[in-house]
């Protein structure tokens, strides 16, 4: 998919958004830091972000003669100081716009300096309310925490009106903790019972034999998992060894269990998850984009993918109505993107059509429901 390109003459440019002249590029590249956990337990997710927005910037360097992106990427280990260090080392190479982080703790940190230094900030997946609460730069191409919950809901009364629900979430957790408060409000919201709500902790992910217990004893047959894809694994598998056997429904950060080194896949068939991407989609654009990934990294992309793909050009798209040229600093080129995603600024990618950004960097999207079938994520 490639993104068109706006074009907007240099004096318009500069009276909407304060850039000095100059073209999109004099020859240089506007430098891109990606962040995100290459290495550690959570490392589908950073791998795929950073594979789609090199993808990204590739086509669009090979397509432009005229404008090139150079992609920075550091390793965070979705650890908050980790990251906050990536950022700076990014900063201290020159980066002037920033596609991160992947995870919401560490962006929620990384949001905060961004903030003080003005650097334009585009998130592909951390979906956490605080990334972008009282940062005016941070914005979201992912769904939010409480949308997530609230879609969640709505699908499930709409579509399994008699499920029997449980909840088992990380209240250690900022992204999970939210979109569970949100879905249970809703949930209740409707006169629905949540029958048993389990937690746990960042430091107790492996042993799940007492949570399962309550859902199974609370005769839970739909059990809700607002949690990433590792302890979800283990969850499922485990609950197979004790013969119980729900309908499991996640979110966004479910998305990766497939490609997970160990994991019996076979064990995720019927999971429910919500998504704004899936690679078996029959759209042109999204072969197009698994096609070209697929030949890159010998692997088929998952939504963290298409997010990061789309963020980059998103990227693309807004700053050429900025007028802005990559000899700019970050700063100059962070108040000019401020003013396109806040203006008429809208974009279509592989994640969403027709996307807008609110002033609190909350984008508007259409949530997705898919199921696992034959160890594909197929759309309902």
């Amino acid at each position: 998919m490639k993104a068109a390109v706006v074009a907007v003459s240099c004096m318009m440019a500069m009276a909407l958004a304060g850039c000095g002249g100059g073209s999109a590029s004099d020859g240089e590249a506007l430098k891109v830091g990606v962040i995100g956990p290459f290495t550690g337990p959570a490392a589908i997710y950073g791998e795929a972000v950073k594979n789609g927005a090199q993808l990204a910037a590739d086509e669009i360097n090979a397509n432009d003669p005229a404008f090139k992106i150079e992609i920075m990427a550091q390793d965070d280990e979705h650890d908050a100081e980790k990251s906050v260090n990536a950022y700076n080392k990014l900063r201290d190479e020159g980066m002037q716009v920033l596609v991160g982080t992947t995870t919401t703790a560490p962006c929620t940190a990384v949001a905060a300096e961004a903030y003080k230094d003005r650097v334009f900030t585009l998130t592909p997946s951390a979906s956490g309310p605080a990334v972008t609460e009282g940062n005016d730069n941070v914005f979201q191409l992912c769904f939010s925490d409480p949308n997530q919950g609230v879609a969640v809901a709505e699908y499930m009364a709409a579509n399994f009106p008699d499920a029997k629900v449980g909840v088992i979430y990380n209240n250690a957790d900022n992204y999970s903790s939210g979109i569970y408060a949100k879905f249970k409000s809703t949930w209740e919201g409707k006169g629905k019972k949540i029958l048993a709500t389990e937690a746990f902790a960042d430091d107790a992910n492996a042993d799940f034999t007492a949570q399962l217990n309550s859902m199974k004893n609370a005769g839970v047959d739909m059990v809700f998992l607002p949690i990433y894809y590792t302890p979800a694994s283990n969850i499922m598998t485990q609950a197979d060894k004790m013969d119980y056997k729900p309908t499991y429904f996640g979110v966004d950060g479910m998305d990766g269990i497939l490609a997970l080194e160990g994991f019996d896949t076979s064990l995720a068939e019927g999971v429910l998850l919500l998504t704004p991407f899936t690679a078996y989609s029959e759209d042109e654009d999204t072969q197009k984009f698994v096609k070209a990934y697929e030949e890159a990294f010998g692997d088929t992309p998952i939504q963290f993918a298409a997010d990061a793909y789309d963020c980059v050009y998103a990227v693309y798209d807004s700053y050429q109505k900025t007028g802005c040229s990559v000899e700019d600093d970050s700063a100059t080129i962070c108040e000019a993107m401020i003013k396109v995603f806040t203006g008429d600024f809208t974009f279509s990618g592989l994640t969403g059509q027709n996307m807008k950004w609110n002033e609190a960097g909350e984008v508007d999207k259409t949530p997705k429901v898919c199921v696992i079938q034959d160890g594909k994520y197929i759309e309902k």
